[in-house]
C-alpha cells in the first residue's frame, strides 16, 4: 500500500483515481496493452502524415494523434521529428492501435507530478533507473501501433515507414559506443563494385549493393538520418546512423549526387537500404550520374503524343501545349519534386484538380518505395477566388520553405488550373519565381497574354486563337491528366461532362454515358461537388471527392441499381439550399431596362444568406440562367464592397470598371476577378457604384 503523490490518499501504487490526469507518465513498458487510457504521457514525435502525427511512447509503442484531436490546424504545428511532446492516451484498441489526444500542457512543470509506468506498475523515476539500464541492453524491433481505425489503412502504411526509420535507430543505438559503428557510418564506398538500379532492389533483399543517384530529401529523425535517393529507375530510403538524433554525412544534402553502399532490407513491406558507406560525388563522377538521370528523364517525362478524351477542336488546338505541361508534371514526379495543385473551390475547379490527382498519385506510388509518399509529393489546395494573389502565393512559399528546411524537400512545381491566367495573378506567380518554384498554368478562358512571362508553361486555347467558348477548364485539365498518365484514361472519361453547368458538348456527354454516367447522374455529381466545394473550402477533401467522382458504385455498363447513392444524397441537399435562396432572390430582384439592355439587380447583402450555401457567385450564375431573357440580359449582384456581373453578351469587365470609375471617381472601382466577373469598390460609395456599372454596361452593349 502506497500513498498518492498529489493528495496523500492511501492507494495501490503511486496515484489515486481522481488525480490520474494531474500526473505525466514516462512509459517504459513494451506493449500497448500496458498503457492506461486517460493518462498523460511524454513521447517523441516520430513523423507526420496527412491525417495526424505519430508519437512514440516507448520503443515499439507508437500512437496516432489524429488531426481532429488538435486545437489548431495540423500545418501550423511546429513539432519536429525527435521532439519531446505530451499527449493523452484516449484509447487502446484491441488490435494494438493507440488513439492519442491533445494536451494543452506541453512541459513537465505544467503537471502536478511525474511518474514512471512500466510493465510492473507505477514508480518514482529513481526506482526504475536500475531496471531501465538492464532493458537498454536488449535490442528492440519497431512495430506498427498507429492507425486511427480500420478505415485508415494508408495511415498504417504511413506509420510503417516512419517506424522503419526509428527501427534502424533502435538497432544501431545498441552499438553506438563501438568505434567500428561510428566509423562505418562515416565511411566511403571503396572497391570495384558493380552499381545496381534502385528499381531492382525488391529482388535483392538481404544483399549488399551499391547505388548511385541524387539525394531528393534528407531528414533527421530521432534515430538515423534518412536520405531519399533517386536514380533513373526509382527512389529509395537510405538510413545512415551515427547516434540517435545526430546528422550522418552532414556534407550530403538535397541535390547532392552520391554513391552509396548498404544492405537492402524489407521492413513492413517497404524497401530500405541500411547505409554502410556513402560519398558525395563531384567532378566527372557527378556529371556522369547527372547525365544518366537527365537522359532517363527526357525519355520518361515527355509523352509521345496527346490523345484527347473526345473530339474537341479547342483541345486539339493546344495539344503541343498539353504535351509541354504533361512533361513538366511528369518530370517533377521523376525528380521527386512535390506537386502543388491550385484550383478554384467550384465544381469545375474540383473536377480539374481531382483529374490531376487521379493521374499523379499512382505514378508517385510507383516511383517511391515509401507508402506515405503521396502525402509528401502531392497536395491539392483549393482557392476561394479565381485569382492567385499574394495571400495564396505567400502561403505556398511559406510552406514550401518550411518543407525544404524541416524535411529536406525540393521546391515544388505549382500547377494552377482555372486560376493564375490573368495579370491580377502576376505578383503571386512572380513570388514563386523568385524562389525557383516551377509554374504551370492551365485555363480555358480569361487568359492574358502578358501572363506568359510569369509562367514556365501556359496552356490556353485563347492564346492559340482557338474558339474556347464551349470548353471548360475541367475538360481541358482532364485531357491533360490523361496525357500525364494514360493508364487512368478510363477513370477520367466522365469528368469533362461533370464540369459543365450547361451546354456540355455532345462528345463529352457520350463519353460519360459510355463510362456508365447518364445525364442525370452527371448532373448529380456536378451539384454534389459544388456543395462539398463550399464547405471547408480551403481543404482538398481528397477521400470524399474520390468517393463522389470515382468510387460511387457505378458498374462499367452503367446498370448498377445503387449507382449514385452518395451523389444523389448530396445533390438533393444542393438543390434544396439553392432553390430556397433563388426563391428569395427572385422576389427581391430590381428588374429594369437601360438603353435597350435588360437588367436584374440583386442586393446580395440584404436578400441572401452570405455565410451559408450557395456562395454569391454560384447563386448569381443560377439566377442568371433562370431569369435571362433575350440576347442582352445582364444580372448584377451587389454586396457591401463587391459586385458580380453576368451577361448573355460578351462584356469587357475591365472596360466596364474603367467607364464606371469615370462616373464615380472616388469609389475605388477595380476589376479584380476577370474570370468570375467581380468588381471591388469602397463600401461607402455602394449605390453610386451600382448605378455607374449599370450605365457602363448598357453603354458597352448598346
Amino acid at each position: 500500500m502506497g500513498s498518492c503523490i498529489i493528495c496523500g490518499t492511501p492507494v495501490e501504487g503511486r496515484i489515486c483515481d481522481s488525480h490520474q490526469e494531474d500526473v505525466v507518465f514516462e512509459f517504459r513498458g513494451n506493449d500497448a496493452s500496458q498503457l492506461t487510457s486517460g493518462r498523460f504521457y511524454n513521447g517523441t514525435v516520430d513523423g507526420y502524415a496527412d491525417f495526424g502525427v505519430f508519437v512514440d511512447l516507448a520503443p515499439g509503442v507508437t500512437g496516432l494523434l489524429h488531426r481532429s484531436e488538435l486545437d489548431r490546424r495540423l500545418e501550423s504545428l511546429d513539432w519536429e521529428p525527435g521532439d519531446t511532446v505530451f499527449v493523452q492516451v484516449k484509447n487502446v484498441r484491441d488490435n494494438g492501435n493507440i488513439d492519442l489526444g491533445w494536451s494543452i500542457r506541453q512541459s513537465e512543470r505544467d503537471f502536478r507530478g511525474a511518474l514512471v509506468q512500466d510493465a510492473d506498475g507505477d514508480h518514482d523515476a529513481d526506482e526504475s533507473n536500475e531496471s531501465d539500464d538492464e532493458e537498454a541492453e536488449a535490442p528492440t524491433v519497431r512495430h506498427s501501433n498507429a492507425t486511427k481505425d480500420d478505415a485508415e489503412t494508408d495511415a498504417d502504411a504511413s506509420h510503417d515507414d516512419s517506424s522503419t526509420d526509428d527501427s534502424s535507430a533502435d538497432t544501431s543505438a545498441d552499438d553506438d559506443t563501438s568505434d567500428d559503428s561510428h566509423r562505418d557510418a562515416e565511411s566511403e564506398p571503396s572497391g570495384d563494385v558493380e552499381r545496381v538500379e534502385i528499381g531492382t532492389l525488391t529482388d535483392r533483399v538481404g544483399q549488399n549493393v551499391r547505388i548511385e543517384g541524387e539525394v531528393v530529401s534528407a531528414q533527421q529523425t530521432g534515430g538515423p538520418t534518412v536520405f531519399e535517393v533517386r536514380d533513373e529507375t526509382g527512389v529509395v530510403d537510405a538510413a545512415a546512423f551515427v547516434e540517435a538524433g545526430v546528422r550522418a554525412y552532414p556534407e550530403v544534402d538535397v541535390g547532392s549526387f552520391v554513391r552509396l553502399d548498404g544492405e537492402v532490407e524489407l521492413r513492413h513491406n517497404e524497401i530500405q537500404v541500411e547505409t554502410e558507406a556513402l560519398v558525395s560525388l563531384d567532378g566527372d563522377d557527378a556529371d556522369t550520374v547527372r547525365s544518366r538521370l537527365d537522359d532517363a528523364l527526357r525519355g520518361r517525362a515527355r509523352p509521345d503524343d496527346v490523345t484527347p478524351l473526345a473530339d474537341h477542336d479547342a483541345v486539339s488546338a493546344v495539344e503541343t501545349q498539353l504535351q509541354d505541361a504533361a512533361e513538366e508534371i511528369r518530370r517533377a514526379l521523376f525528380e521527386s519534386r512535390p506537386i502543388i495543385v491550385r484550383h478554384t473551390a467550384t465544381a469545375d475547379g474540383y473536377v480539374a484538380g481531382a483529374a490531376v490527382e487521379r493521374a499523379v498519385l499512382p505514378l508517385i506510388r510507383e516511383e517511391h518505395a515509401k507508402s506515405d509518399a503521396e502525402y509528401h509529393y502531392f497536395d491539392r489546395r483549393p482557392l476561394e477566388e479565381a485569382v492567385y494573389g499574394m495571400d495564396a502565393a505567400t502561403n505556398d512559399v511559406t510552406r514550401m520553405l518550411q518543407d525544404r528546411d524541416r524535411h529536406g524537400e525540393k521546391l515544388p512545381l505549382v500547377l494552377l488550373v482555372g486560376t493564375g491566367a490573368t495579370v491580377e495573378s502576376s505578383d503571386g506567380l512572380d513570388l514563386l519565381s523568385i524562389y525557383g518554384a516551377k509554374r504551370v498554368v492551365v485555363d480555358a478562358a480569361a487568359v492574358d497574354a502578358e501572363i506568359e512571362d510569369s509562367t514556365d508553361v501556359l496552356v490556353s486555347p485563347v492564346l492559340a486563337d482557338a474558339d474556347a467558348s464551349d470548353l471548360s477548364t475541367g475538360a481541358l485539365v482532364a485531357n491533360l491528366a490523361a496525357a500525364v498518365n494514360d493508364d487512368v484514361r478510363e477513370d477520367l472519361r466522365h469528368l469533362p461532362a461533370v464540369s459543365y453547368w450547361e451546354n456540355a458538348p455532345e462528345a463529352y456527354l457520350d463519353a460519360a454515358s459510355d463510362a456508365g454516367y447518364d445525364e442525370t447522374y452527371v448532373r448529380e455529381l456536378r451539384e454534389a461537388i459544388a456543395l462539398e466545394a463550399y464547405y471547408q473550402s480551403y481543404e482538398d477533401k481528397r477521400e470524399l471527392i474520390t468517393d463522389l467522382l470515382f468510387d460511387n458504385g457505378v458498374t462499367p455498363d452503367g446498370d448498377g441499381e445503387n449507382a449514385g447513392n452518395l451523389a444523389s444524397h448530396v445533390s438533393e441537399q444542393f438543390r434544396l439550399k439553392l432553390d430556397a435562396e433563388i426563391e428569395t432572390a427572385q422576389a427581391n430582384l430590381d428588374s429594369r431596362e437601360e438603353d435597350g439592355v435588360q437588367f436584374a439587380v440583386l442586393d446580395t447583402d440584404a436578400y441572401t444568406h452570405r455565410f451559408d450555401f450557395p456562395p454569391t457567385a454560384l447563386l448569381l450564375d443560377e439566377l442568371h440562367r433562370r431569369e435571362r431573357d433575350g440576347e442582352t440580359f445582364v444580372t448584377i449582384g451587389v454586396a457591401m464592397d463587391e459586385l458580380y456581373l453576368r451577361s448573355t453578351a460578351d462584356v469587357d469587365l475591365r472596360a466596364v470598371a474603367e467607364a464606371a470609375r469615370e462616373r464615380a471617381p472616388e469609389a475605388g472601382i477595380t476589376a479584380v476577378g476577370i474570370r468570375d466577373g467581380r468588381i471591388e469598390f469602397l463600401s461607402g460609395r455602394r449605390e453610386q457604384v451600382k448605378e455607374a456599372v449599370v450605365e457602363a454596361v448598357a453603354e458597352q452593349l448598346a
